[in-house]
Formats: C-alpha cells, sequence, structure tokens
C-alpha cells in the first residue's frame, strides 16, 4: 500500500481563501469522477464557504465530552473505514479536545496518509512552528497552534494562497470572514495594513524556499548542470586578500538591485601548493559576509578556477563576482590567472563580474611559478619533448650540423631529457632517454647506422647519458610527488583549523557543521546516525543535502564515532588519504552533539534550580506574610461568633472591617503570586493597543487613599503602544510601593512626559530611597529593600511591574529622588516608535 498524496493551501492571512480554494478544488475532482469526501471542514459561518459544501460527501463527526461541554472532532476511525479517494481536512494545525485519537490534528492527517488517502488540508504563514517569534514580533499576538514545518515540506504540493493587504480588509469590511462585531477590532488590531503585508512577505519568501528545495531536489535528481537563473544568486570568489572585504560588498550591491538576491562566498583551498590565505583575513571577510546576510563556504579543490565554476553551477547561481588579479607583470608569463580562466570557461549561463580594487597589480604573497603538481597539459608537453624532441634534432644535426662531435650531440639529448623530466616527470624522461640513446647510437655513434659500438668510450659516454637521464627524472618526481603531498597536508591543515576556530567561535549548529563537511568534499548528502544498542535501528539525527541515508549500509563512505554514532557520506567513495580529516569532522560532529545536549541538560536543571527557588520562597511568604491575614481574619470571625460577648455596633463595624482588609491583603498578594507564576511559565501575551495614559493611570489609583497621590498626565500627550491591564497592574503596584514607603503628609507623584519617540511615566516619592547596587535587585522575586519584613506583602510587587512592562515591549528602572526619595521610571512605546531595548532576561519569563 503506498502513501497517500499530500497537497496544502498555505495562507498569508486569515481570510484569504484558503478553505474556499480546497472545497473548488474538491468540486472539481468529484466532476473527474474522484471519490472526494469532506473528513473536517470548518466554515465559519461564511455564506460563501457554506455554499461550497453542497454537493459533497459529508463525513460525520466525532462527538467529545470535555469539562462539560460537547466538542466536535474529525472522525479518522469513521474516514479510514470509509476509504475515500481524497479527504479534505480543514486547519491542520487544529489542537484536538483531550481524548482524541492524536494530540493534534497534523498527526491524524499522518494517519491518513499512512493509509494511502489522499489529503487536501489549510494552514496559515503564522502557525509554522518556526516562524511563531517572527509572527508574534509583526502581530503582538503568540500563536498557541502551531504545526512543525517539517510536516508542511514533505507536502507534495503546497498551494500559496494570496492576497493583497488592501482587498483583504475590503472583504473583511463587507462582512465576508468576520461577523460586523468583531470586524472594527480586527481591522484595527491584527489586520492592520502593516501587519499584513509582513505576513505576506514572510509567506511568499517560505513558499519561494520550498520552491528552491523543489527546484534543487530536481537539479540533482535530472543531473542538470546549466544554469537556471530563476533568481539572483551571486558567488563571490575569494582569495584570502584584503581585497576580499571589496568584493563582499559589491556582491552585496549587486544583490540589493534584484528582490529575492542571495550572496555566496566560497573560498576554495589549492591543492597546487600556490599562495594560502591569511586565516585572519578570512574570519574578518567570514564575519563581514554574514553580517550583510550572506553566507561562507569553504572547499577543497584541485584546480581553483574548475572549482569556482563547479560550485557555481552547484548552487544555480547566476552571477560571480571576482577580483582584479594581484598579479604583477611578469607574472602573467606564467598563466592567465584565475579570473580570466573562469571568465573564459563560465559560459553564457553564468555573468563573470572583474572588480578592481585598491591591491590589483601589487604582487602576491608567493609567485605562482614553482608548481608542485603536473597537470595535464604540462605532462602532455613533457612527452611531446621527450618522444619529438630526439627525432627533430636528429634530423637538425644530420643536416645542419652534422660534425660537432658525439659528446656535443650527447649533451643536446641530455638537454632534451632534462627538459622532458622538468615538463612531464620520470615517464616521459625515460621514453626520451632510451629514444635518444637509440639514435644515438644508430645515427651519431661509430659504426654508423648499426647498433653496434666500436669504441668502448662511447659505450661509457651512452651509458652516462642514460644514467643522468635517468636521475634527473627520477629527482624530478620526486620533488614533484614530495611537493603535492605537502601542497595536500597543508589543504588538509587548513580545513582543520576552521574546524578548530568553529571550537573556539562556540559555533554549535550541527547543520552548518555537516553542510561545512558535503562542501569540503563534494558530497550529495551527509547525515549523522545514531543507535542505543547494537540491536537497535539507527536513527538519523540530523543530516544535511539530498537524499538521507538511515543505514551506514547504504551511504558510499561511513566513519564510526564509538560505538553506537556514526557519519554516513553520499555522492562518492573518498581516497584513503581524505578520511583523516573525515574523522576530525566526524569527532567534531560528536563533540557538537554532545555539547547541545548539555545545553539542553543544563537549561533543564537551571529551571529546576529556578523553581525550586520559587518554590522556597514561596513556602517562606505561605509561612509568614499570608497566615498573617489569615490570623487576623480568624480573630475577627471567633470574636464575633462568640456567644459569651455582647459586641456594641463601633466593635462589630471594626471587627468587619478587620475581616474585610484582612481579605483584601489576602487578595492582593495571591494575585501577585498568580501573575509571577504567570511570568515564569511564559503564558503571560500582551495584547498591543493604542491607549491613552489619562484612561489608564486613574484606574490604577483606585486602590490606594485618595490624597496620598498626586497626578499630573498632560492632555497633549501622544498616545502609547500598551495592553490596557497590564499597564495598570504594573501601575498600581509600582505606586501601591511608593505609598508604603513615603513618610506621612508627603503624597507619591505620578507625573508624564513625552521624549523623543516614547513617553516616561514617573513615581516619585519622598522616602528613604535605595542605594545604587540595590536598585535593580529590588525587582527580584520575593525581594524587599534590605529583605526586612516591613510592612505587608511578600515582595512581588515590583518584579510583577516590570514582567508585565517588558511583556509589552516597555521597561522600568529605578532612579534617586532630588532631595531624596526613590523615582521610578516607565518608558512606554508610541504606536510608531521603535520598541525599547530590553534588558536579557531568560526567554521563560516573558512572552
Amino acid at each position: 500500500m503506498g502513501r497517500g498524496k499530500f497537497r496544502i493551501y498555505l495562507g498569508a492571512a486569515p481570510g484569504v481563501g484558503k478553505t474556499y480554494a480546497m472545497l473548488s478544488e474538491a468540486h472539481r475532482r468529484v466532476e473527474r469522477g474522484t471519490d472526494c469526501v469532506v473528513a473536517f471542514v470548518e466554515h465559519h459561518h461564511r455564506p460563501r464557504t457554506e455554499v461550497m459544501l453542497h454537493g459533497l460527501e459529508t463525513m460525520p463527526r466525532k462527538e467529545i465530552a470535555y469539562r462539560d461541554t460537547v466538542f466536535t472532532e474529525m472522525d479518522v476511525d469513521a474516514v479510514l473505514a470509509r476509504r475515500p479517494a481524497v479527504a479534505l481536512v480543514d486547519e491542520l494545525a487544529h489542537t484536538n479536545v483531550p481524548g482524541s485519537r492524536n494530540p493534534k490534528r497534523w498527526q491524524d492527517v499522518e494517519e491518513l496518509l499512512a493509509a494511502g488517502i489522499d489529503v487536501i488540508s489549510t494552514v496559515n504563514i503564522q502557525h509554522l512552528e518556526s516562524l511563531g517569534d517572527v509572527v508574534e514580533a509583526i502581530t503582538g499576538v503568540r500563536q498557541k497552534e502551531t504545526v512543525p514545518d517539517e510536516v508542511v515540506r514533505r507536502a507534495d504540493q503546497i498551494e500559496l494562497v494570496d492576497m493583497s493587504p488592501q482587498a483583504l480588509r475590503r472583504r473583511m469590511a463587507h462582512g465576508n470572514v468576520y461577523k460586523p462585531d468583531k470586524v472594527d477590532a480586527a481591522l484595527s488590531n491584527y489586520f492592520r495594513p502593516g501587519n499584513l503585508t509582513a505576513l505576506r512577505e514572510l509567506a511568499l519568501l517560505w513558499t519561494a524556499d520550498r520552491v528552491d528545495e523543489y527546484l534543487q531536489e530536481y537539479r540533482t535528481e535530472h543531473r542538470v548542470s546549466k544554469i537556471w537563473g530563476s533568481r539572483e544568486r551571486i558567488v563571490v570568489g575569494l582569495t584570502g586578500g584584503p581585497e576580499g572585504r571589496t568584493l563582499i560588498r559589491r556582491a552585496v550591491r549587486l544583490a540589493e538591485k534584484g528582490a529575492g538576491g542571495e550572496v555566496l562566498a566560497v573560498y576554495i583551498s589549492r591543492s597546487d601548493g600556490l599562495t594560502t590565505a591569511s586565516p585572519k583575513e578570512l574570519a574578518l571577510q567570514r564575519t563581514l559576509v554574514e553580517d550583510l546576510g550572506g553566507t561562507f563556504h569553504h572547499v577543497v579543490g584541485d584546480d581553483v578556477p574548475t572549482g569556482l565554476l563547479e560550485f557555481a553551477r552547484g548552487v544555480n547561481a547566476t552571477q560571480i563576482v571576482l577580483g582584479v588579479s594581484r598579479r604583477r607583470t611578469w607574472q602573467y608569463a606564467f598563466g592567465p590567472g584565475v579570473s580570466a580562466t573562469v571568465a573564459r570557461d563560465s559560459g553564457p549561463d553564468l555573468d563573470v563580474h572583474i572588480v578592481t580594487h585598491d591591491e590589483a597589480a601589487k604582487g602576491r604573497g608567493l609567485p605562482t611559478a614553482g608548481r608542485t603538481r603536473l597537470g595535464r597539459s604540462r605532462t602532455l608537453w613533457g612527452w611531446a619533448v621527450g618522444l619529438a624532441g630526439p627525432v627533430l634534432l636528429t634530423l637538425l644535426l644530420s643536416s645542419a650540423l652534422p660534425d660537432v662531435g658525439l659528446a656535443n650531440d650527447v649533451l643536446l639529448f641530455l638537454t632534451l631529457t632534462v627538459a622532458a623530466a622538468l615538463l612531464g616527470g620520470l615517464r616521459p624522461a625515460l621514453a626520451s632517454a632510451a629514444v635518444g640513446s637509440l639514435l644515438l647510437n644508430w645515427y651519431f655513434t661509430p659504426p654508423l647506422h648499426q647498433l653496434t659500438i666500436a669504441d668502448p668510450r662511447n659505450i661509457v659516454a651512452l651509458v652516462i647519458f642514460v644514467g643522468v637521464a635517468i636521475s634527473v627524472a627520477s629527482v624530478v618526481d620526486v620533488a614533484a610527488r614530495r611537493t603535492h603531498q605537502a601542497a595536500r597536508l597543508r589543504a588538509e591543515a587548513e580545513t582543520l583549523s576552521f574546524l578548530a576556530g568553529s571550537v573556539l567561535r562556540g559555533e554549535t549548529s550541527l547543520d552548518a557543521l555537516l553542510e561545512r563537511l558535503r562542501e569540503t568534499f563534494s558530497m550529495e548528502s551527509v547525515a549523522l546516525l545514531e543507535r542505543g544498542e547494537d540491536t537497535e535501528p539507527w536513527s538519523c539525527v540530523t543530516a544535511v543535502g539530498h537524499p538521507t541515508i538511515g543505514r551506514p549500509e547504504d551511504a558510499d563512505v561511513d566513519m564510526p564515532v564509538g560505538d553506537h554514532l556514526t557519519l554516513a557520506l553520499t555522492g562518492r567513495v573518498l581516497p584513503a588519504e581524505d578520511r583523516r580529516v573525515l574523522g576530525a569532522f566526524a569527532a567534531q560532529a560528536a563533540v557538537v552533539l554532545d555539547r547541545q545536549r548539555l545545553v539542553d541538560q543544563a537549561e533543564e536543571a537551571r529551571k529546576l534550580a529556578e523553581g525550586n527557588k520559587i518554590r522556597t520562597s514561596l513556602l517562606a511568604a505561605v509561612s509568614h506574610d499570608l497566615r498573617t491575614p489569615l490570623a487576623g481574619i480568624k480573630a475577627s470571625v471567633s470574636s464575633l461568633r462568640a456567644d459569651d460577648v455582647e459586641w456594641s455596633d463601633e466593635d462589630r463595624a471594626e471587627l468587619l472591617a478587620t475581616i474585610e482588609d484582612g481579605a483584601d491583603r489576602l487578595d492582593h498578594l495571591v494575585g501577585n503570586l498568580l501573575d509571577v507564576s504567570r511570568l515564569e511559565t511564559g503564558t503571560v501575551t500582551a495584547v498591543i493597543r493604542e491607549t491613552d495614559l489619562d484612561e489608564v493611570v486613574p484606574m490604577a489609583l483606585l486602590g490606594v487613599p485618595e490624597d496620598s497621590v498626586e497626578l499630573d498626565i498632560p492632555e497633549t500627550l501622544p498616545m502609547v503602544a500598551v495592553d490596557r491591564g497590564l499597564l495598570e497592574r504594573a501601575v498600581a503596584n509600582i505606586v501601591e510601593n511608593a505609598v508604603k514607603y513615603s513618610p506621612p503628609g508627603e503624597p507619591v507623584l505620578v507625573a508624564a512626559s513625552a521624549l523623543a519617540d516614547r513617553v516616561e511615566l514617573r513615581v516619585v516619592d519622598r522616602g528613604p530611597g535605595v542605594p545604587d547596587e540595590a536598585k535593580d535587585r529590588i525587582f527580584g522575586a520575593f525581594q524587599r529593600y534590605g529583605d526586612a519584613p516591613r510592612g505587608e506583602g511578600v515582595g512581588l510587587g515590583l518584579a510583577v511591574a516590570r514582567g508585565f512592562l517588558e511583556a509589552m515591549g516597555g521597561t522600568v528602572t529605578a532612579e534617586d529622588t532630588p532631595g531624596g526619595g526613590l523615582t521610578m521610571v516607565l518608558g512606554l512605546r508610541t504606536p510608531h516608535g521603535p520598541s525599547p531595548s530590553r534588558p536579557a532576561v531568560s526567554p521563560e519569563k516573558t512572552t
């Protein structure tokens, strides 16, 4: 039984028409005779969507009772029993009611697909798990229902359902999305033009990346090497010289001219012994290209122009940026250089930009003459000189210089043999020596035109000639091989240097390490496999490239790391000398994996330690601060219930007031405890709206005596972008704290003023103040100035206030009041101003 096909309609925002498009596709398939059923579709009482359900078979829903309420969910068992060809499942990111078959609807869909049923589903871009933080930053709303990106990426088809922000807002204004009573609130909050534009761009970029993955897979499967210029990808060739920074900036400017441009900087380690790069300069260039939004790649190649062109075609690049050669004029005698070679061999599908720079023609670190590896063309020249040279020399000596003498003839033939050795190495030199000795014997050694030699001295001369030729050829060959080995070791050292540098820089991305390994050895895919015991199957920890390998036996190369961890590579079989570097990569991968797991364990331990600290402080608070008002309430109630005492009306009123005051204190303390718990667990969600301060601050002062606060809120203040409820609680806690510490007869001043693109609210008291070293500590949970049990409360008011303000993008700091006292400064952002910088706090303390 094959797996079903999965099609997803991806929406840029709610209301763009995903469900409508899905139902339209269902009608088209039904008209073609396809067995298509509605497994679950939520029309949200939208008339146009509801009409589209007519004519489609709808599966009954499963009723589930939860907390005295009956909910309906998709009946997976009924769909599996019905076994249609195509099932429509709306809202892929939906969380099922507890008691359902699976916690999430996408898990229900996986079961249908595994059963061979094709599924068509819908999801909005804001529900993708990896985009949760981005969407929250855009809209201010945290999406609780998410679906893993991999589930959506595995879909066989993804179709983007898009609509311009203006058209979507008109659709909402006409009542086609929400009910009329919700339209105004939606348009002024989530569906603002800026939000919709940002979400639309996010959806387009995510879909473009997925399309790019499809394209890359297709090109790999069909072995397409020709450039397809579907988007601008600019490759920057780096040599490690100082001109690299100029090239990177030039490439970034080229990429900015077209939407979606991408910059890939590549440094190719030359294994032919030419100039090595400066590690310090390469590190600077790597940082620069990453800061500018590009990526850095390190590749080992035998030939720099060929490696650069292969890399560019491998990533489907459209342009290459190179610098003008740093060679001096005389150095061009040894070849045209990388830039000219790349420009010549790039073909019509790759544009090559040669950029001038300050280092042009100033010379390279080392000359390029001393090549350490005999290339193909050089070997061919060696054979030509070694075989054709003696024949041509024989013709020349026989016709033009017949009487120069045997000694001179031997020296001339020896010169050709040395030239063949220098050009082609050992074999062309041996061939030249053999051909030369035969020609010398036949044409120039008496008796002529015979292979016999009359004079013994001529025999010695020919033997010396052959011996010198073989010696010179051997020396040249050994030198070439030794130099090539040194160059290879140098390239390996550079790769290992990059690995060591990644450790020192603290790079912990396992995917980035495997991607660098894949690029270094030009492999198709790399996977890190792990298993618990020898009898257990292998599981893939992470993988890059395509296809993904699930077992070491299926790989072209595998490198074990211990007993239960191994690297599996596909693409080609590596030579034995490459396994040393591969082993270093494998060891580094194991270290990074262990580090990631240790970091996760440390984070869990930190959370447990914080939880224990909170519980300990809470027990201390319960033991004293919560029991005190309870004791007062208990004593007052016991007194009122006593039968042996006749209480006067005044006494009874006083006891009732004591009960009410104690209950208020308990309510306040429990409220702060719950607020701290919400902040610690990250469940505080701020609903940001434009608000006037003079509408919020007076409400926050209802809990303090009227004559204890002076209010100064100008009517000309700009509006602030806050959550009204959170701001009211924060201001109330700060004002109550200031009133508690203010001397009798000294009211607390609450004043506001506009400052640049924000509004500052100042709460000024004339109390004892706080030393500078304690100004930040007083905002911690269960902290009171001096840790002394003064007044009421458990030391949570300021901690809750800071947490609420940071959740809204605001700040709160403590300053000295001129003349004595403490001033709390609340920084609130205006609707059009940037968010103030927030202090570094743990993610679970804010949302």
